[in-house]
């Protein structure tokens, strides 16, 4: 059973940055890893992707401010995200296609 472990996020001022790891527990550098996010009342979104060749992919929303990245060897996934609005606010959940989630880890933007 795959476990995907969240963590890195809190409470930020607008403009500020965090950084989001997501630790999986089996060799993850030949699969597809994503971040994804719902805020209260709404979907769960779509923020980032990242291949086994490395391309990477973002949501219009975050292009430009957030960067997905990986370490193999830590069998972790991050995602940096930078200029943070109060919008950014959410559970950002990690995942593992096909289907593995994480807990999800709180980012709140707010001054």
């Amino acid at each position: 059973q795959v476990q995907l472990v969240e963590s890195g996020g809190g409470l930020v001022q607008p403009g500020g940055s965090l950084r989001l790891s997501c630790a999986a527990s089996t060799n993850m550098y030949t699969i597809t890893m994503e971040w994804y996010r719902q805020a209260p009342g709404k979907e769960r979104e779509w923020v980032a992707t990242i291949r086994s060749g490395g391309t990477t992919n973002y949501a219009d929303s975050v292009n430009a401010r957030f960067t997905i990245s990986r370490d193999g060897a830590k069998n972790t996934v991050y995602l940096q995200m930078n200029s943070l609005k109060p919008e950014d606010t959410a559970v950002y959940y990690c995942r593992m296609r096909p289907n593995f989630w994480g807990q999800g880890t709180q980012v709140t933007v707010s001054s």
